[in-house]
């Protein structure tokens, strides 16, 4: 069995699948939500700056998916996404309790793991990020 490969191409999936579901998720709040029903939803929930708040969160979600998804600056986007969904975890979905189907904080905590996830071990080997920043002995490795 080839350990590197499987952690390889765990790394690239766990990677490429999270990514595509932030990429949604930003897409939806600018297309079928709309970036002004996405502030007045946020606002309604109680996010504080709903009107600040909610294009920062779709921009991110979007743009930080797509970054996930190629492998660009994962660790910070994954990073950035983390903290997004701990800020939903706390701010709207805990009081709902554990189901999503009810509000809840299921899917907000699984995205927040799996970015976190991304963060600590970078993008792997088959990435934008190992392309550019991957040399031995570059100060930048930290991102590959």
């Amino acid at each position: 069995m080839n350990q590197p490969a499987l952690t390889t191409t765990a790394r690239t999936i766990l990677r490429i699948i999270t990514g595509f579901l932030f990429t949604a998720h930003g897409w939806q709040k600018f297309t079928e939500f709309t970036i002004a029903g996405t502030q007045a939803a946020f606002a309604q929930m109680g996010v504080p700056a709903a009107n600040l708040v909610a294009p920062v969160v779709a921009t991110l979600e979007l743009v930080g998916g797509i970054a996930l998804i190629l492998g660009v600056l994962t660790r910070v986007f994954a990073a950035l996404l983390a903290v997004n969904m701990l800020g939903a975890l706390f701010l709207v979905h805990t009081p709902a309790g554990i189901f999503a189907a009810t509000g809840g904080y299921e899917l907000v905590l699984i995205l927040a793991a799996a970015a976190l996830a991304v963060a600590l071990v970078g993008a792997g080997k088959v990435s934008v990020d190992k392309a550019l920043f991957g040399r031995t002995g570059s100060r930048l490795s930290v991102l590959a």
